[in-house]
């Protein structure tokens, strides 16, 4: 894996950015973007498969948007379509196992206030 990515890419800091948006996106979309970040992590992943990964969750985490985020009921549409589409670009990587870790994790989330 890419030095860069180990450390700019953290399951923490994606996390943060899911809370401070999550009342704006729904489980769907947070559980895409775990989806995304486990199949990052999984040893296996092919190098042009962590490039979509790493692409689709730089675009959500950025400050530089297509349509920016406190846009009201817009702001994370094109962030939520590009996790979207990248998951079913590589939906045959994404294993059982990690859909389940993404869902337990986003329920996770969820339950939790916003700090």
């Amino acid at each position: 894996m890419p030095k860069q990515a180990k450390t700019k890419l953290t399951e923490k800091g994606l996390i943060r950015k899911i809370r401070s948006a999550f009342h704006l996106i729904g489980k769907e979309a947070i559980s895409h973007a775990l989806i995304l970040y486990y199949t990052l992590r999984t040893p296996n992943t092919p190098l042009w498969c962590r490039t979509v990964i790493l692409g689709s969750l730089g675009y959500f985490i950025s400050l530089i948007d297509g349509i920016p985020d406190l846009t009201p009921f817009l702001g994370y549409t094109d962030d939520i379509s590009v996790m979207a589409a990248a998951v079913a670009a590589l939906s045959q990587y994404i294993t059982p196992e990690i859909k389940d870790k993404a869902n337990k994790k986003a329920d996770e989330i969820l339950e939790k206030k916003v700090p």
